[in-house]
């Protein structure tokens, strides 16, 4: 017995393959520049060119701007990278539901400044980039905050069972923090590119997880919420 579409019934969306292999390959190559763009700001610093980058992926310079479709395109895809690297050894290095509210923001602190000091320049390319002279690309870096923002919120409110904790003052806290630890890692960075070990490593970390915990715990005395930092993520944080 042959079965058919039912009188109405809209027939499936067809996948063009050749389209998705398009899209995947664009996905591929674009990837591939940003591989290049970083070993391309680890080598010539945050003034790079796309001719540097082009070079260091071993390509052409139109090959580059055929995947991206001009300086700020490939700063934005830079950016991303960077957060989701972020996130993503932040999130492998801790255990939400044991390790104490310290031990979270201690480790994750750790895991950060680790990061920027395997590849400063493109911390310092992303806070002074000449690739975003326009004011309105300049917002980039903060929008890419602002995700992360509230992933993390979305994260940590999840471990609630109740509904104490309220996402969009999570989000503002995230928010605030990214932006306290971005202007710390513009004076590091500047400061330790004109003099050697104006702060060592260790000591840059206990002073991002002070001002870390600090704005935590300022941010949840406003919200009628006490926090113990010894205790688990779930269990920190109390109603007054």
């Amino acid at each position: 017995m042959r079965s058919g579409r039912g009188v109405g019934e809209v027939p499936p969306e067809r996948v063009d393959a050749r389209t998705e292999r398009w899209r995947e390959h664009r996905r591929k190559v674009r990837a591939e520049f940003v591989d290049a763009a970083f070993r391309a700001l680890d080598r010539f610093g945050p003034e790079v060119s796309m001719g540097d980058i082009a070079k260091e992926a071993g390509a052409a310079k139109p090959k580059l701007y055929r995947h991206f479709e001009d300086k700020t395109d490939l700063y934005n895809a830079i950016v991303d990278r960077v957060r989701d690297m972020l996130w993503e050894r932040i999130v492998a290095s801790v255990d939400l539901a044991n390790d104490s509210a310290r031990e979270v923001i201690r480790r994750g602190a750790a895991e950060y400044v680790l990061v920027v000091t395997e590849h400063p320049n493109v911390f310092r390319f992303m806070l002074h980039s000449h690739f975003t002279r326009r004011a309105d690309d300049s917002e980039r870096a903060l929008q890419s905050a602002r995700q992360s923002a509230k992933r993390a919120a979305d994260l940590f409110a999840g471990l609630f069972t109740d509904s104490s904790v309220e996402v969009s003052s999570v989000e503002l806290v995230n928010y605030s923090i990214f932006g306290a630890v971005a202007s710390a890692t513009d004076w590091w960075l500047g400061a330790n590119r004109l003099q050697a070990h104006t702060m060592p490593i260790e000591k840059f970390v206990a002073y991002l997880a002070e001002i870390i915990s600090a704005l935590a715990e300022a941010n949840a005395r406003l919200n009628g919420i006490s926090m113990d930092p010894d205790l688990p993520l779930h269990h920190a944080f109390s109603s007054e």
